[in-house]
């Protein structure tokens, strides 16, 4: 099938390629030139695992290319993919002006019947909208679909998501464009739901605000274990075996990060205050979350004898999650920032994401590994999961840093095994344990 992708951001790209690597005939369309370029040239302006290699291999084969002409877009393809953002204003509503902009310049292309489906993540009753605005701008004689499909991509972990994923959720109103969607992704063989364009937009909402829902009262718990005794960790197995609950998202830690779920959690709130519904339980996920990283804060500054003035913090993990390096809200940011504010000096190391980093935090000292961060340190700070602090070694650590002293913020070693090597560790919702006076070999 002949396809449009307007917008070459994370997701457009991520959705041009594996649409290409499917089999359809894609043209992905952006007004960002140099962008626009790098992708022609097979670089990708953001860290995605593999997406590269499809890229190059969709593009030799014929099947991807990408171009700044919108209407050149429009007009060789029978199916729009919709890939604009709607980033929150500073009044906490969406900001429209580029989708606008998009879709004024589909408008302009269309010389017959298209199907436009919303790929990025997009209020509840953006299809109605999309639908009157298109209206205006095409000559009445022109048919066309608006439908929904939502997005449910984890970064650094996009092209598998698409290919593989849980549920594929199709929100039109039309048979014509149901059985087109249908078409589309029948190589992905996953389960599908057809549904109407509202109830497919705010199940992208209410996926991600769900998701963060259980982050923050996994967080919530851990803090009555750090005052009661118990252990976090115990608590959460003995949740998630529950089948109705899940073992997934109930790993304690320093909060989410990243703009989707903020940006969903926002956009919930908007709708209920829009139509007068009492949303106040998405409030306090937000401000538990937020919470946690301050929290965090205290957990250094309470190990560290509650005086960081000059003290020297090493900092393992920068982006929110491992495998991107995603700046954007990163609980980094306001640890970070925290520390700063209390006199603390900064070390810090991440696999992916220093670059994007320099830019929002030009001050700190950045590392080449996190032994090298380690050196001269007084405390530890882990706030990224990446394999490599998960697996750190402990014996070449010991040897190139004095510093005995771990706050770990994703809980990613044993109470009991830190003790062993020697190391006060401070974790979440564990208790806090103080090195053996002999440590044992790593």
């Amino acid at each position: 099938m002949k396809i449009a992708v307007i917008g070459s951001g994370y997701v457009g790209t991520v959705t041009g390629t594996c649409l290409a690597e499917m089999g359809h005939q894609v043209i992905c369309a952006d007004v960002k030139e140099g962008r626009m370029k790098n992708l022609q040239e097979g670089k990708v302006h953001f860290y995605e695992e593999a997406l590269e290699p499809l890229i190059r291999g969709n593009r030799e084969e014929g099947r991807l290319e990408f171009t700044t002409d919108i209407l050149q877009a429009v007009r060789s393809s029978e199916v729009i993919f919709l890939c604009i953002g709607t980033p929150v204003l500073p009044s906490g509503k969406p900001d429209f002006s580029s989708l606008t902009a998009a879709v004024k310049s589909i408008a302009a292309g269309m010389d017959g019947y298209r199907l436009i489906i919303e790929k990025s993540t997009m209020p509840i009753k953006t299809g109605e909208w999309l639908q009157s605005l298109l209206r205006e701008q095409v000559p009445s004689n022109i048919e066309f679909d608006i439908a929904a499909v939502p997005q449910f991509l984890r970064e650094g972990h996009a092209v598998k998501d698409f290919m593989h994923p849980d549920r594929i959720i199709i929100g039109a109103e039309s048979k014509r464009a149901i059985d087109t969607i249908v078409e589309i992704y029948r190589p992905l063989n996953a389960p599908i739901l057809v549904t109407d364009t509202n109830s497919a937009e705010l199940i992208k909402h209410a996926t991600n605000a769900f998701l963060a829902t259980k982050i923050s009262f996994i967080n919530s718990i851990a803090q009555v274990c750090e005052k009661t005794g118990a252990d976090i960790t115990s608590v959460a197995r003995g949740l998630g075996l529950d089948r109705r609950i899940g073992q997934e998202y109930l790993s304690a830690g320093i909060g989410y990060g990243g703009i989707f779920f903020p940006k969903d959690i926002n956009s919930l709130l908007n709708i209920a205050e829009d139509f007068h519904i009492n949303l106040d339980l998405l409030k306090q996920v937000d401000i538990i979350n937020r919470y946690q990283r301050i929290s965090f804060i205290e957990k250094i500054d309470e190990a560290l004898g509650k005086n960081l003035s000059g003290k020297t913090i090493a900092i393992w993990g920068l982006s929110y999650r491992p495998h991107t390096d995603d700046m954007r809200d990163t609980p980094s940011l306001t640890i970070i920032r925290g520390l700063e504010k209390r006199g603390a000096k900064i070390r810090a190391f991440d696999p992916l994401s220093m670059e994007q980093a320099r830019e929002q935090l030009p001050d700190i000292t950045y590392c080449a590994s996190a032994y090298e961060a380690a050196k001269g340190a007084d405390a530890i700070a882990i706030l990224t999961e990446w394999d490599e602090f998960a697996y750190v070694n402990f014996l070449r650590l010991r040897q190139e840093s004095q510093c005995r002293l771990i706050v770990d913020g994703r809980n990613l070693f044993t109470p009991e095994r830190m003790k062993n090597l020697g190391y006060t560790y401070v974790s979440i919702g564990r208790r806090q344990v103080m090195p053996d006076k002999t440590p044992v070999k790593a």
